[in-house]
């Protein structure tokens, strides 16, 4: 852990099946077995079709039997991180990127919901792993909705990064370092 007083908050960025789950998943591991915490994996996604149900039972298959504690929340992430936040557990949440984009859709105010969550992340009594995509580094999208969303993410990204005592990206399934204080 980074410290006695300011529990790892570690962010895990990466494009689309770059890794950052599987090495989210391995450092959560690590760091639960190493100082024998319990594991909260808190899912964001949104099953709307066929194809998002079965990636999301993939990931449920590849953390079965790991000891993983699972809540499923799709918008109140904030409140969930505040309720499930203990010293003896470690956190892992999965992805910010589809929660932003639940709460983009359901027309929220993303700036609040951004700060509701720093704030939560700040007060946290235990270890956290943020999983989330990085999106800025593609084609300018074409539409609006898409062009708020990337930068909403962004400064997400950032904002969670500035915070964060661990920061990696990863690319084809190998974490580089950005931050580690």
């Amino acid at each position: 852990m980074a410290s006695q007083t300011a529990p790892l908050l570690a962010l895990i960025l990466g494009g689309a099946r770059s890794g950052k789950s599987r090495r989210a998943e391995a450092l959560a591991g690590a760091l639960a077995s190493e100082h024998g915490l319990s594991k909260t994996y808190i899912a964001t996604a949104q099953a709307y079709d066929d194809e998002m149900r079965a990636r999301i039972a993939a990931h449920k298959q590849q953390r079965a039997g790991e000891g993983w504690q699972t809540l499923e929340e799709e918008h109140a992430l904030a409140r969930v991180l505040k309720t499930a936040s203990r010293p003896d557990t470690l956190i892992l949440i999965d992805c910010l990127t589809l929660w932003l984009s639940n709460r983009v859709l359901a027309d929220a105010d993303v700036d609040a919901e951004i700060a509701d969550l720093s704030a939560a992340l700040e007060a946290r009594w235990g270890p956290v792993i943020c999983v989330s995509n990085e999106v800025g580094l593609g084609i300018v999208p074409e539409t609006s909705l898409g062009r708020a969303f990337r930068d909403h993410q962004g400064r997400l990204n950032q904002r969670v990064a500035e915070l964060a005592t661990r920061v990696e990206f990863v690319a084809a399934g190998l974490p580089l370092t950005l931050k580690e204080d």
